[in-house]
């Protein structure tokens, strides 16, 4: 079943941006994420290697008593990411729809991000290549081994972390009771996904400076090409036109991207976009026994509706719904998921109706 905003009744609006004013008047101030680090002893990667210990980052808000939950975030981001005042600040405070008071909120950094073990840690190259399995079982194996436990009521994901939380439903169909593949797509990496994601790959590998992965400064390709694949993939027609509706303010704003600091280490974001290549949860769909609420929007660059993939794999599924946000010059493309206000009200809506 495919559920569009321009469905919601008229009197729900009127309530559902009551929610968000009040929900806007809460900050990261009202919840307190814990910052640590878990070791995850001889940890296998899908190639065979092993890494004698792997460390994983992770941030936790509330009380390990509370009802726990998974959120993942996307490419080169780390778990801080997930705290963002259009994000973090729109779940997690008091009377939010995963309100630190009830739930138990585990945010991993991603293998090759933030404070688990990466390229840069000093293996450079000779860090294993990791794929999204890997990423996910490190994640199991955190919440499982290193936080003791057993079941999880919700797993959700952004961008990769939506592509992994499909991964989640099958490969461990039984450890949670909802999915919000935010963002994604439960198909095989392909189209102009997988080919812009090649440009940015091909760009540092070709780059003189890299130096086969031992570079002493930072290639100048990794910040082009990461900017000109978010115009590309990210931000929306309408979006985008709003921001640069002149050829003087587009140049202006490209000009602004390309000079802000970027501090990105090439190897690991490499890594990071290399990791997606063999993505492709759609053999095993009828795995998953959680419920599932993906969440989409229409001017999604890298998930474009037209394909019809949710029309393809959704009825594999039993118990499925795509939530598809309308593309509007409030909208930002791929991005415009990681801004909670556009969903807040249908997550809360689907874990209220499985009580």
């Amino acid at each position: 079943m495919i559920f569009s905003l321009r469905n919601v009744l008229p009197n729900r609006i009127l309530i559902s941006a009551f929610l968000f004013l009040l929900a806007g008047l809460c900050s990261a101030e009202n919840y307190s994420p814990k910052h640590s680090v878990w070791t995850a002893r001889n940890f296998q990667f899908h190639t065979g290697e092993v890494l004698p210990e792997m460390k994983i980052g992770y941030i936790t808000i509330g009380e390990p008593s509370g009802i726990p939950v998974l959120i993942l975030h996307g490419t080169a981001g780390t778990a801080k990411g997930m705290l963002s005042k259009n994000f973090g600040d729109q779940l997690f405070g008091p009377g939010q729809v995963l309100d630190s008071s009830k739930y138990f909120v585990i945010i991993p950094d991603a293998i090759g991000v933030g404070n688990s073990s990466k390229p840069s840690d000093g293996l450079k190259t000779k860090f294993p290549h990791y794929n999204y399995d890997d990423m996910v079982d490190a994640q199991y194996r955190l919440v499982s081994e290193g936080l003791g436990i057993k079941h999880l009521r919700l797993v959700l994901g952004n961008s990769m972390g939506g592509m992994q939380t499909w991964l989640w439903g099958v490969k461990y169909p039984d450890f949670m009771d909802l999915l919000v593949p935010m963002a994604a797509s439960p198909v095989a990496m392909s189209g102009r996904n997988w080919m812009m994601r090649r440009l940015i790959i091909d760009s540092v590998r070709n780059d003189p400076e890299w130096k086969g992965g031992n570079y002493t400064k930072q290639p100048k390709s990794i910040q082009f090409a990461t900017v000109y694949f978010n115009v590309g993939m990210s931000g929306g027609n309408q979006g985008l036109y709003k921001l640069a509706p002149t050829r003087e303010r587009a140049d202006q704003l490209l000009n602004q991207r390309l000079s802000s600091p970027f501090v990105v280490d090439a190897n690991d974001n490499l890594y990071q976009w290399e990791s997606s290549g063999d993505y492709d949860p759609s053999l095993h769909l009828e795995n998953i026994k959680a419920r599932v609420l993906a969440i989409n929007s229409a001017d999604d660059e890298r998930n474009p509706p037209e394909l019809g993939f949710m029309e393809k794999a959704l009825p594999r599924i039993k118990n499925a719904k795509l939530f598809l946000i309308p593309a509007s010059p409030e909208t930002i493309g791929h991005s415009t998921t990681g801004q909670a206000k556009w969903w807040a009200n249908e997550l809360d809506s689907t874990l209220q109706s499985m009580q």
